[in-house]
C-alpha cells in the first residue's frame, strides 16, 4: 500500500510539474495531396495518336511531377517532426539497493535498504510549446516552398506546350514552303528544259529547293524535341500522343507594369519570408526557454529492511548555468533574424527585377505578333501576289518572285515565333504574380485572324 502511494503522488507531482501553458501559433498553410493519390483518380494520359490540349498537360504535369512528389513527401516529414517536437520527455525509474553484503549489522541482506524512484525533467516557459511553434512553422514553410514549386511546374509546362504549338505552327509553313518551292523547281525545269529560259533560273530554283528541305528537317525534330520536352513535364519518356490543340494567335492585352508590380506580394518566394521571419522569431524565443535551467523531479519509496520501517524520498536537480547559458545559440538567432530581413528585401527586389524583365518581353512581343499578324503579314502577302502576276506577265523575273516567296515565309516565321516569346513571357509573369493562369486570361481577347494562314 505505501509502495502504491508513493508512487502515484510522485507521479502526479510531476505531472502537474510538467504541463506548461501552451503557446497559440499560426495554423499551417493547406497542405497538398498524398503522394500518388491524385495519379489515382486524376487525369490519364493521351492514347497514341490523340490530340492533347494545354489543360490535359497542366493537369498531368501537377498529378505527376517527380519534383511536387518530393515536395509533397517533404511537408510530411516535416509535419511528422512537428509531432515529435511536441511530446513531452519521458519519465525515469531508477531502483537502488544499499547496505547489503557487509559486516556487522549490514551483513547478508539484514540492513538492506531498497529505494525505487520515478524521475522526470521539467521543461520550463514552454520549451515543449515553442518546440513545437517551430516545427509546425518550418512545416509551413515547406507548404510555401511546395507552392513555388507548383507554380514552377504550371508555368515550364505552359511553356513547353506554347513551344510545341509554335514548333508545329512551323513545320507546317515548312511544309507548305517546301512544297511550293518543289513546284516552281519542276515548272522552271521544265520551261529551261524546253529551252524557253536559262538553265541557271533552275539551277537557283534548285538551290532556294534545297535549302528549303534542309529547313523542313530541321523544323521536324524541332517538333519532336518539344514533344519530349512536354512530356517531360510529367515525368513521361515516352511522346506519343498526337497534335497539340492550342491556339497562339489570341492576345491579351497586356496591362501597365503597375497594376501587375501590385500584386509581387503574392509570389510565393516572396511570400514564404513573412512565415520565415515568423519562425525565425520563434528560434530565438525558443533559444532563450532553453537557457533557463530545467530542474529534474523525482520521487519514490523507500524500504529499510533492518527496522522493516517504509519511508518516503523526494528529490530535486537543477543545473547551474556559470559556463552555459545557451548565450551563443540565443546570439545566433538574433543575428539570423538580422540577416533574414536583408534576405527579405533581397527576394523582393528579384522579384521585382524579374518581373520587369518578363513584363519588358511581354510588352515587345505583344507588339511584334500585333504588328506582324495585323500588318505585315498580309502586305508580304500582298506583295509577293502581285510579283507572281507580273512575273507571268513578264514584268518580274524569277528571282523577284524567289525573293517575295521568301521574305512571306520569313515573316510568317517571325510572326509565330513573336507569339511563342508573347505566351512564354506571358507565363513568366504570371509565375512571378502568383496569380492563376485562368485570371490572368480574363482580360479581353484580341484575336488576330492570322492562325492556321500561311498561304
Amino acid at each position: 500500500m505505501h509502495l502504491k502511494t508513493a508512487a502515484l503522488t510522485a507521479a502526479l507531482f510531476m505531472t502537474l510539474a510538467y504541463y506548461a501553458p501552451a503557446e497559440e501559433y499560426a495554423p499551417l498553410p493547406p497542405s497538398p495531396p498524398e503522394v500518388g493519390e491524385a495519379v489515382r483518380t486524376g487525369t490519364p494520359e493521351p492514347a497514341a495518336g490523340s490530340p492533347i490540349t494545354l489543360r490535359q498537360a497542366l493537369a498531368l504535369a501537377l498529378e505527376r511531377s517527380p519534383a511536387l512528389k518530393a515536395y509533397s513527401l517533404e511537408i510530411r516529414a516535416r509535419e511528422a517532426r512537428a509531432i515529435q517536437e511536441g511530446l513531452p520527455p519521458n519519465p525515469g525509474i531508477e531502483a537502488f539497493v544499499e547496505d547489503f553484503g557487509g559486516t556487522g549489522s549490514v551483513e547478508g541482506f539484514r540492513g538492506v535498504e531498497t529505494t525505487i524512484l520515478l524521475s522526470q525533467l521539467v521543461p520550463l516557459s514552454g520549451r515543449i510549446s515553442k518546440q513545437r511553434k517551430v516545427a509546425g512553422l518550418d512545416a509551413g514553410l515547406a507548404g510555401w516552398d511546395y507552392e513555388a514549386a507548383r507554380l514552377d511546374v504550371l508555368t515550364d509546362t505552359a511553356k513547353a506546350f506554347a513551344d510545341l504549338v509554335a514548333a508545329e505552327r512551323r513545320l507546317g509553313i515548312m511544309e507548305e514552303l517546301t512544297g511550293l518551292s518543289k513546284r516552281v523547281y519542276d515548272t522552271v525545269a521544265e520551261q529551261a528544259d524546253a529551252g524557253g529560259i536559262s538553265p541557271i533560273q533552275a539551277k537557283r530554283t534548285r538551290v532556294a529547293y534545297s535549302r528549303t528541305e534542309i529547313s523542313l528537317g530541321r523544323a521536324r525534330r524541332e517538333v519532336e524535341a518539344a514533344r519530349k520536352a512536354l512530356a517531360a513535364k510529367w515525368g513521361s519518356t515516352k511522346a506519343d500522343f498526337g497534335k497539340a490543340e492550342g491556339s497562339l494567335d489570341t492576345l491579351l492585352p497586356v496591362p501597365p507594369y503597375e497594376d501587375l508590380a501590385a500584386y509581387i506580394d503574392m509570389n510565393p518566394d516572396v511570400a514564404r519570408w513573412a512565415a520565415e521571419m515568423e519562425k525565425r522569431e520563434a528560434v530565438l524565443g525558443l533559444e532563450k526557454a532553453r537557457a533557463i535551467p530545467e530542474p529534474v523531479v523525482s520521487g519514490g519509496y523507500r524500504r529499510i529492511g533492518e527496522n522493516d520501517d517504509n519511508a518516503f524520498v523526494v528529490g530535486l536537480s537543477i543545473p547551474l548555468p556559470i559556463f552555459d547559458r545557451n548565450q551563443g545559440a540565443i546570439a545566433e538567432a538574433r543575428r539570423l533574424i538580422s540577416k533574414g530581413e536583408h534576405e527579405r528585401r533581397e527576394a523582393e527586389v528579384n522579384a521585382g527585377a524579374s518581373l520587369a524583365a518578363a513584363y519588358a518581353e511581354l510588352r515587345s512581343s505583344y507588339e511584334a505578333a500585333s504588328l506582324l499578324g495585323q500588318d505585315v503579314v498580309p502586305r508580304a502577302e500582298e506583295a509577293y501576289s502581285s510579283i507572281f502576276e507580273g512575273y507571268r506577265e513578264g514584268k518580274f523575273s524569277l528571282l523577284d518572285v524567289l525573293d517575295a516567296q521568301r521574305t512571306v515565309f520569313d515573316t510568317k516565321l517571325e510572326y509565330v515565333n513573336a507569339l511563342g516569346a508573347y505566351h512564354r513571357a506571358l507565363a513568366d509573369v504570371e509565375r512571378l504574380t502568383g496569380r492563376p493562369l485562368n485570371e490572368m486570361r480574363a482580360w479581353p481577347e484580341i484575336p488576330t485572324d492570322r492562325e492556321g494562314d500561311s498561304k
